[in-house]
């Protein structure tokens, strides 16, 4: 697969002029639309990569793969293959939820293409593992969540999107992300759904080589603070930012904050 089919898989588009590249990589259920509260404030200061997964937004789903995209190492792939089409360097990777661990396999597979990464209200694993570990679910709470996502996607979806967003979120956001939620291929998103929800990456985090900025709600349903600081605490050279904020879109609800912590973070002497 070239460069352009490349681009055109994944529904690849560029914005701004600045010097420096930032690719942002939406979340689970999400497509690159939901960025867009967040790309006016960083256009002006990085020249800025969006794209879809295989399976989501505007992304080909005849290049959908179960097999590839069954674990999270198969949207890495989608991450690097951008990567190599666009002929990147140096790329600031911006990951939402589960987008932060993919960033973080996509980092550790090819470490040229990237030097900063900045992790919005991510997780590692969402599995209570005792003793040592409380991702904030058992696997009978995740198992009943896919099964319902198995029996009835809209219902699933509805039930989903004001869990994710938070009890202070507008209504119109709950609606979007409600909606974003049933636009995305079922079959896709199941298979997403697993690999999101059923890992453990827990074991990547050591392996980090590049300084990470970890943003994370004080109140969020999916990722509570403990998740973030655990991984603060096993991630080398990480920085955590507690955010005064409910809800697991950070970069929707609070767009200014996390603008200015990630313009902040990418502009640290070295950075």
């Amino acid at each position: 697969m070239d460069g352009e089919d490349i681009v055109r898989r994944n529904n690849v588009h560029l914005e701004g002029r600045g010097a420096r590249t930032v690719m942002l990589a939406h979340g689970f259920g999400c497509d690159q639309t939901m960025w867009r509260y967040l790309t006016p404030r960083l256009s002006a200061h990085f020249r800025l990569v969006l794209f879809d997964y295989v399976g989501s937004g505007g992304s080909q789903m005849s290049a959908f793969d179960p097999q590839r995209y069954g674990t999270l190492e198969g949207y890495a792939k989608d991450i690097l293959d951008i990567c190599r089409a666009l002929e990147l360097q140096d790329v600031i990777l911006v990951g939402h939820s589960v987008s932060s661990i993919i960033g973080l396999l996509a980092a550790q597979s090819n470490p040229a293409f990237f030097s900063r990464l900045v992790l919005i209200c991510p997780s590692p694993c969402f599995l209570n593992i005792p003793p040592d570990y409380s991702g904030g679910f058992e696997r009978e709470d995740l198992q009943e969540l896919l099964d319902l996502m198995e029996k009835n996607y809209l219902g699933w979806a509805s039930f989903m999107a004001p869990l994710v967003m938070g009890p202070e979120a507008p209504p119109d956001l709950v609606d979007e992300l409600n909606r974003s939620f049933c636009a995305t291929d079922v079959r896709a998103a199941r298979a997403f759904a697993r690999a999101t929800f059923l890992s453990d990456y827990r074991h990547i985090l050591g392996d980090t080589r590049h300084p990470a900025l970890i943003l994370q709600s004080e109140t969020d349903t999916l990722a509570q603070p403990n998740v973030g600081r655990y991984m603060h605490e096993h991630m080398p050279g990480s920085t955590f930012s507690l955010i005064q904020a409910e809800g697991h879109c950070l970069h929707m609800t609070h767009a200014a904050e996390v603008a200015e912590a990630i313009i902040g973070f990418c502009h640290e002497r070295g950075g």
